[in-house]
């Protein structure tokens, strides 16, 4: 009898442990899959909803069919992890490589989400139903719902902080993809006297494991295939941050740098884009001595600033700390931004900057802010009159600043967004663009309070902008003229849905 207790005891905790698995690897896949699309698609805010809502749609189909499964519920619940760990932990490889390859990639993405969310839906049924008979109800519910919200807590804890940084989305999808097909494996194990079927099912366990070892092997070659498959020139640098994907290309003459899957920079043309992003307003500073730059932590922004030898000292704030590494260390890319950031005049901080200006009580001659397109919610911050009433408190009487403001052909509307985003906090604005040859005509607002300075002094060596070019920069044609714009707030976030609205009608 005591051994029959034990045994008893030892099928609970042996289940329970299951519960806390299963919760851990059902949130994992939820979360790769909008951290994918996110990366992917962009506009985390609405991948992320909409993939969580259709996920936990498709748990609701899977614990409504569960209903249906009457005879040999263990082999059920394994054969359910088996399907889990297979398609969950293949889901981010198959993805990414058909990202480029297939007109209809959302029908694909949102097909996987509901199968996962299926499969995970019928667990907790199943194995409530397998332990009905061996607990008290009020101690089973209070036990499966108690490991499964632990398993969600860990998983949502663990995921940011530890498996994205270091396994990436690839490595992250196999390992918890194995760990769904370990417990399908420990349970028919353990239950192998039972009943003769399970010895199939152990055999199918092992098959699955060795399989989702070598995706977890290759996940590293996967990655760089499907990116081979997006980026026509060669890959010589790729690295998975905890905040997005660095991808470097190198063709012959050409250097090409790529933040989830959007373009930068490249190194034939970037000088137009950085000279438009600085000299325009730092040259109309009278003796500029201390400069804030935003965003901008490949360094090409501060080779410009060192330009002028009046310059003392120039703070950067980037959130990324893999960009200023990269880009400090190796030694092509150095070149190109001259060893700027080694200089002993920039001081690099690595931290948000919507935190950090808030922070500060220095003010600044001149600052310039290079964020990426307002493209998700969490850059659209960086846009809003909240942003730039901090900015605004922290530019020195006398100074400037200048955003780079996307395409004002492209994303028109957008562009005047932030110039009024600008105007309704105080700041006299003064938009321009120029044509960048690899982003087309390109955007920028100057700010600044009271009178700006009218004449320039421009430093020597500057490839595109001069005297001669500066003045047709302020000049909008028709086609890319004011618009009647609201400002960007954090409560409305506009421009974020402009922003997507207006790229995608480009595209389309």
């Amino acid at each position: 009898m005591i051994r029959d207790d034990r045994n008893a005891a030892g099928f609970q905790w042996l289940l329970l442990i299951s519960v806390f698995v299963v919760a851990t690897c059902g949130l994992i896949y939820e979360l790769v899959a909008g951290t994918l699309a996110s990366y992917l698609l962009g506009d985390s805010v609405t991948q992320f909803s909409t993939i969580i809502g259709t996920y936990l749609f498709a748990m609701g189909i899977g614990s409504y069919l569960s209903r249906f499964l009457k005879d040999n519920l263990l082999g059920w619940f394994i054969s359910i992890e088996l399907m889990v760990g297979m398609v969950g932990g293949f889901s981010a490889g198959v993805l990414f490589i058909l990202f480029e390859q297939v007109v209809y990639f959302r029908i694909i993405l949102y097909a996987l989400v509901v199968l996962t969310g299926t499969l995970v839906g019928l667990e907790l049924p199943l194995l409530m139903r397998i332990l009905k008979d061996r607990v008290e109800f009020s101690d089973l519910v209070s036990r499966i719902f108690t490991f499964d919200y632990i398993g969600a807590l860990f998983a949502s804890l663990l995921f940011p902080l530890i498996f994205i940084p270091y396994l990436g989305l690839l490595r992250t999808s196999f390992f918890f993809g194995f760990l769904n097909v370990g417990v399908a494996w420990i349970v028919a194990y353990r239950f192998r006297h039972d009943l003769r079927r399970y010895r199939s099912l152990r055999w199918s366990a092992i098959v699955c494991l060795l399989l989702l070892a070598v995706g977890f092997a290759l996940s590293e070659h996967l990655t760089r295939l499907s990116e081979s498959l997006t980026y026509p020139d060669k890959i010589v640098y790729a690295k998975s941050s905890p905040y997005q994907r660095i991808v470097l290309t190198r063709s012959v003459n050409d250097w090409r740098l790529f933040l989830n899957g959007n373009l930068q920079f490249s190194s034939l043309d970037e000088y137009r884009y950085h000279e438009a992003l600085i000299h325009p307003g730092l040259s109309r500073v009278d003796h500029p001595q201390n400069i804030l730059v935003l965003g901008g932590g490949d360094g090409m922004a501060v080779r410009e600033i060192l330009k002028y030898p009046s310059v003392k000292k120039i703070t950067l704030v980037d959130l990324d700390n893999s960009i200023t590494a990269l880009f400090k260390s190796n030694e092509a890319l150095m070149k190109l931004n001259q060893h700027s950031l080694m200089s002993p005049t920039v001081t690099v901080v690595n931290q948000d900057a919507f935190v950090w200006i808030r922070e500060q009580k220095n003010t600044y001659d001149f600052i310039t802010i290079d964020f990426p397109d307002p493209s998700n919610y969490s850059l659209g911050k960086l846009y809003t009159t909240t942003f730039y009433r901090e900015l605004r408190r922290l530019l020195a009487p006398g100074g400037c600043l200048v955003i780079q403001s996307t395409s004002p052909f492209v994303a028109r509307k957008s562009f005047w967004i932030i110039d009024e985003t600008l105007r309704k906090t105080g700041f006299a604005t003064l938009p321009y663009h120029c044509y960048v040859p690899s982003f087309g005509e390109w955007g920028f607002v100057m700010g600044f309070q009271g009178e700006l300075r009218e004449n320039y002094t421009l430093p020597a060596g500057l490839r595109f902008i001069s005297a001669a070019t500066l003045p047709p920069l302020y000049s909008f044609p028709p086609d890319m003229d004011r618009l009647a714009s609201e400002a960007n707030t954090l409560n409305n976030q506009v421009l974020v849905n402009t922003f997507e609205k207006e790229w995608a009608d480009y595209t389309r």
